[in-house]
C-alpha cells in the first residue's frame, strides 16, 4: 500500500470535531486502524493516550528515559491532529470522505488538515524504523484528537513533558507551506515558516431588552443595538503594526525582490511602515501584521412577530503578536461606546513567543527544505491561524509552524472548504522533508 492510499483510508473515517455531536468512536477506529497501517511505529514506539484520544508516542533516542532530564535541548517533537472540521453546507464535488485517488491527487477532508501532514511523519519515522535508524535524540509523536476545538490534548502531553523534564531542541506542527505567487512581486516557490502565530479570542457581544410584540417596537430594539456596535468594529479595525516577525520575513524575502524594493525595504526609516503598508495591500499581507475581527455567530429572536429580548455576536478575534486578549476587550469597548452593549471574552489565548529565525534548530528546518524543496526559498512569517503548537512554548525549544507540502492558492483555500485535497507528488515532498529533518543532525 502506497502513502496516498494509507491516506486515503484515515480520510475515510470521518473523525469530525464538533460540539455535540462528535461521534468518539470514530476516533476509536482511526486509532486501531493507524496501528494496523503503522505496525513497526505502534511497536517500537512507547504509546500512551492523553485527554480521551491524543496520542502521544516517543521514540527513544540518546536523550535517554522518560523522566531524565536534560542538561542541553536534544530531540524533536513532531505534531499533527487527526480531527477535522465539519463538512455541513459546504458544496463538495465528491464525498467528503471517499478518499478518492484520481490524477495523482488525494481527495477529502483531511487531506491538508491535517491528516495529510500527520501520514507525512508517519511514513518518515515508519520507514526509517524499517531501516534500522536510531534518533540521535528522543523523537515525540504528538497525534492530536481535539484541535480543532482548541481542546486539550495537545495542552495535557506539553504539560506532561514539561513535568518530566523533557527539553526538546525543536518542536513542528502545521502552519505555513511552500507557495509560490502569494506574495506580491516575488517570483519562485517560498517556504513559509512560522515564527509564531496569532493569539485567538473569541468574545461575544450581547443586548437585552425588555422584548415585546413586533407591532410596536421601541426606538432603541436589541438587534438594532447589536447592529451598530458591529458596524462600529468593522469601521474600526486594529491598525497594521511592524512587529519583528514582518521584519524577519522582509529580510528573507530581499534575495526574490528587486533590487530597489530589496534596498528601500534594508533601510532604516523605512522599517516602521512594513506593517502598515501590508494591512493597505488587505487579505492575506493585512492578517500578519494586524488584529482581525470576525463575526462568526449571531443570535436574535424567537419568532418572526417577537421582538427579541437578548441579541448576541460572537467574534472570532485573531491576535497579532504584542497584543493581548485583554487588551482587545478593552479597545472593542472603546469603539462600541455604548454601555448597554455587554462585551464578555468566553476563551481566548494571548499570541506565543517569538521564536528566533536562525540557531541549531531554524538551520535543521531549513536543510529538510533543501532536500524536498531544493528551489524554495525559506521565509519567517507570523501565522495567522492557531495550532497546538502555543501549548509548546514553555518547553524551551525553537517552535516553528511548517506544513511542507507545495500547494496551490486554490488548495490552500480549500481547508476547511469544499474540495480539500493533496497532490500525492506534494505527500512525498513531505515525507523526504520529514526523513531529512529525523536523520540531519
Amino acid at each position: 500500500m502506497s502513502p496516498a492510499e494509507r491516506l486515503a483510508e484515515l480520510i475515510r473515517i470521518p473523525t469530525i470535531s464538533e460540539e455535540g455531536v462528535r461521534d468518539e468512536a470514530a476516533f476509536e477506529t482511526f486509532r486501531r486502524r493507524l496501528a494496523e497501517l503503522y505496525p513497526l511505529l505502534h511497536e517500537q514506539l512507547e504509546r500512551e493516550v492523553v485527554a480521551g484520544g491524543t496520542l502521544h508516542l516517543r521514540w527513544a533516542g540518546g536523550a535517554g528515559p522518560v523522566g531524565r532530564p536534560t542538561a542541553e535541548p536534544s530531540g524533536i517533537v513532531l505534531l499533527a491532529h487527526y480531527d477535522v472540521v465539519p463538512v455541513t453546507d459546504q458544496r463538495w464535488r465528491r464525498d467528503p470522505f471517499s478518499g478518492a485517488i484520481e490524477d495523482g491527487v488525494v481527495h477529502g477532508r483531511g487531506a491538508l488538515d491535517d491528516k495529510g501532514p500527520l501520514v507525512a511523519v508517519l511514513e518518515a519515522v515508519e520507514g526509517l524504523l524499517a531501516e534500522g535508524f536510531a534518533p540521535a535524540g528522543d523523537v515525540h509523536l504528538v497525534l492530536g484528537h481535539d484541535e480543532e476545538v482548541l481542546g486539550t490534548g495537545a495542552r495535557a502531553v506539553a504539560g506532561l513533558l514539561r513535568d518530566r523534564g523533557v527539553r526538546p531542541l525543536l518542536v513542528l506542527d502545521e502552519g505555513g507551506a511552500v507557495v509560490e505567487g502569494m506574495v506580491p512581486g516575488v517570483r519562485g516557490p517560498l517556504a513559509m515558516i512560522g515564527l509564531t502565530e496569532k493569539g485567538v479570542a473569541t468574545i461575544r457581544l450581547a443586548v437585552r431588552s425588555a422584548g415585546g410584540h413586533a407591532s410596536v417596537p421601541p426606538r432603541r430594539q436589541a438587534t438594532v443595538r447589536l447592529a451598530r456596535a458591529l458596524t462600529r468594529i468593522e469601521r474600526h479595525p486594529f491598525p497594521a503594526r511592524t512587529s519583528p516577525a514582518v521584519t524577519a520575513m522582509a529580510a528573507a524575502l530581499a534575495p526574490r525582490l528587486p533590487r530597489a524594493v530589496a534596498a528601500l525595504l534594508a533601510a532604516r526609516p523605512a522599517a516602521p511602515a512594513l506593517g502598515p503598508l501590508l494591512g493597505l495591500l488587505g487579505g492575506v499581507p493585512a492578517a500578519l501584521a494586524r488584529t482581525t475581527v470576525a463575526v462568526t455567530r449571531l443570535r436574535a429572536g424567537t419568532a418572526a412577530n417577537v421582538l427579541a429580548a437578548e441579541a448576541t455576536a460572537d467574534l472570532n478575534v485573531r491576535i497579532a503578536p504584542g497584543g493581548t486578549v485583554a487588551g482587545v476587550a478593552a479597545r472593542l469597548r472603546r469603539v462600541v461606546r455604548d454601555p448597554e452593549v455587554r462585551i464578555e471574552v468566553l476563551a481566548g489565548d494571548d499570541p506565543p513567543p517569538l521564536t528566533r529565525s536562525s540557531g541549531p534548530a531554524w538551520d535543521r528546518v531549513v536543510a529538510a527544505v533543501r532536500v524536498a524543496h531544493p528551489a524554495a526559498l525559506a521565509v519567517p512569517y507570523v501565522m495567522v491561524q492557531a495550532s497546538d503548537a502555543r501549548h509548546f512554548t514553555g518547553l524551551g525549544a525553537d517552535v516553528y509552524r511548517f506544513m511542507p507540502f507545495a500547494i496551490t492558492a486554490q488548495q490552500l483555500g480549500a481547508i476547511h472548504g469544499p474540495d480539500e485535497q493533496v497532490p500525492i507528488a506534494s505527500l512525498e515532498a513531505a515525507i523526504a522533508f520529514h526523513r531529512a529533518l529525523l536523520t540531519v543532525s
